[in-house]
This record gives C-alpha cells, structure tokens and sequence, in this order.
C-alpha cells in the first residue's frame, strides 16, 4: 500500500512536469513562429534595401558618365586664379585634356 502511494506520488509528480513540458513547448512554438515572420519582413527589407542601393549606384554611375562626357563635349576653362592652387595656368594653356587629368 505504501509503494502504491509513493508510485501515485511520482505519477503525480510526473504528469505536473509533463504539463510545465507542454506548456514550454507551445511557449517555444508561439515564439518560434514570431521570430520566423520577424526574420522574413527582415529579409525582405534587406532586399529592398539592396536593390535601392544598387539602383542609386547605377545611377551614380550614369551621372558620373555624363559628367565625364559632358566634359568631354563641352570642357571648361578654369580660370587662373591663386585660389586654385592644384592648377598651374600659363597665358593660354589651359586645354581641356590637362585640366580633365589634372581633375582626376
């Protein structure tokens, strides 16, 4: 009769730990699909946000392009000043081929 109750004791014991077990694990389950749909708005973010950025660089690009050729077409003339101390200016010699070098 003894063992039986010590037995009906730990059985006892047994199913509350199995139920604290269930109740973690929907806990776990509740939080693991959280998670999940927090990680896929965060992945699609971050490919939002890579396309952006690989948009604005091909767009920097084409400016880049154009400026280069907008130079290219139509150079400017710097004019001689001391303020400009990366360009050495003679009288006349200020061609768009030294001024675009010396730009870079």
């Amino acid at each position: 009769v003894e063992k039986n109750f010590k037995l009906e004791e730990k059985i006892t014991m047994l199913q509350q730990q199995n139920e604290e077990l269930r109740a973690r694990i929907e806990q776990n389950t509740v939080i693991t699909r959280q998670l999940s749909e927090e990680n896929a708005n965060l992945q699609e973010y971050v490919e939002k946000e890579v396309e952006e950025k690989k948009k604005l660089s091909r767009t920097n690009e084409e400016l880049l392009w154009k400026l280069q050729e907008g130079d290219a077409v139509s150079p400017v003339k710097l004019p001689c000043t001391s303020s400009t101390s990366f360009y050495r200016c003679s009288s006349g010699d200020s061609s768009p081929a030294k001024v675009r070098t010396l730009r870079r």
